[in-house]
């Protein structure tokens, strides 16, 4: 028996997806990606954007149209959002974002009865789902999922309502996992949830003592946070940062919006003043520290003035990467009914203007290498990640899953080259 796995969206759902494809395993079925030989299609849904729902809605098509007899599971945050309109697709087994764990044991009960399933959960009253991943296939950095879900519910996102209350993995089942993974050889582990940042607060613990934890594990030379909301940058963690060389040079943050009257129309929990506050003292603990981030543009209300607010704080804050997307209305969110909607052309013109700024500051970011030595964690032969988040093309194939150090000789159209120094 085969089973394909196909994933949209996040790093949360990645994770989710291989563990789903290792129970699969556990029960001796092979992984394919090829849809047309699967006995087992499995697709892990998206709904951030209205293109996430489009997307998913056309790989199910795509996938009963390629074979007629396998079983096709939909799972995720366009089956939790949208499960009335997905009712009437060829789907056999239909969940949210509950059960993902039991994927494979479903479609065991499935093949005995052919009975549909469809399963559907208050997501603000669930426990978190523990998933253990030993390896993960083709990569050398372990993910763990710690949390899930977020209370935020910033105006203009849906992802509260398909994730559910903040919930975090316990912290000896968290390290129990990490330990796991670095005695199957990794030696990057990298934190990842819904907000991330907000691991522990259902708990008597947070994200500092599990990072101080895992640091105690000799073998892990690395931790890396997937994303962390600035509000969450507290004395502690800033301390943290000081003192512990084993967390990564490299915090993805999201600002959403460089404008104060925008961040209050979204619901953002700072100022532009506090966002920069907090980036300044960060900088003053680690000067080189890559400093990415999310933004929204076009949000409703966002005249001229504030995009040009943004374009100049954008700037002014430094930030090395600026991951950008136009506003996408969801329905049953308080942006839904906002009035003083941004014209599409317009959203568009502005996205292209941040991805322009963004190449730039990425430039300029990694050109302040040139000449430095950098160790990297060899990825993919002559392929290495540094720790402040820098892809490298080395000049030879070295075994992965090796740490190097090269120097970095040059920055073309943001492809970063590096030598590396046999001597060190």
């Amino acid at each position: 028996m085969k089973a394909c796995v196909i994933t949209l969206g996040c790093k949360v759902n990645a994770y989710e997806s291989e563990y789903i494809k290792e129970e699969f395993k556990k029960i001796s079925y092979e992984i394919t990606d090829d849809e047309s030989e699967a006995d087992i299609i499995v697709i892990n849904t998206c709904t951030v954007t209205n293109q996430s729902d489009v997307k998913s809605r056309k790989l199910i098509r795509h996938a009963r149209k390629m074979n007629k007899s396998a079983i096709i599971v939909v799972c995720g945050c366009s089956a939790e959002h949208h499960k009335e309109k997905l009712m009437d697709l060829d789907i056999d087994i239909l969940i949210g974002n509950k059960d993902k764990s039991r994927i494979a044991s479903l479609v065991e009960r499935y093949r005995e009865d052919h009975d549909r399933v469809v399963k559907f959960y208050d997501l603000r009253s669930t426990p978190f789902e523990d998933m253990k991943i030993d390896n993960f296939a083709d990569k050398t950095r372990g993910f763990v999922k710690i949390q899930d879900g977020c209370n935020n519910f910033c105006a203009y996102c849906i992802i509260p309502f398909m994730r559910g209350n903040i919930r975090s993995k316990d912290l000896d089942v968290a390290i129990s996992e990490v330990k796991c993974l670095a005695d199957n050889g990794y030696q990057e582990i990298v934190l990842t949830g819904i907000h991330t940042g907000s691991y522990g607060r259902d708990k008597d613990y947070d994200l500092v003592d599990l990072i101080r934890q895992i640091s105690k594990i000799e073998k892990i030379k690395r931790i890396r946070i997937s994303s962390i909301e600035i509000t969450e940058l507290n004395d502690k963690f800033l301390a943290e940062l000081k003192d512990n060389g084993k967390i990564c040079d490299h915090l993805h943050i999201p600002l959403q919006s460089g404008d104060d009257a925008i961040l209050k129309r979204m619901g953002r929990k700072y100022t532009i003043a506090e966002f920069k506050s907090i980036v300044n003292r960060i900088r003053a603990i680690r000067p080189e520290i890559n400093i990415t981030t999310d933004l929204i543009v076009g949000f409703p209300g966002e005249k001229e003035e504030n995009f040009l607010n943004t374009l100049a704080n954008l700037r002014d804050i430094g930030f090395s990467k600026i991951h950008t997307f136009p506003y996408s209305e969801r329905s049953g969110t308080r942006a839904s009914t906002m009035d003083d909607k941004v014209d599409p052309k317009l959203k568009k013109e502005r996205v292209h203007k941040v991805l322009k700024l963004s190449e730039e500051l990425e430039n300029a970011y990694y050109k302040k290498f040139i000449d430095k030595d950098l160790d990297v964690l060899v990825e993919d032969g002559n392929i290495g990640l540094t720790s402040n988040y820098i892809k490298v093309n080395l000049n030879n194939d070295i075994p992965s899953n090796s740490f190097v150090t090269c120097k970095i000789v040059a920055v073309d159209n943001l492809q970063v080259t590096g030598i590396i120094d046999c001597n060190k």
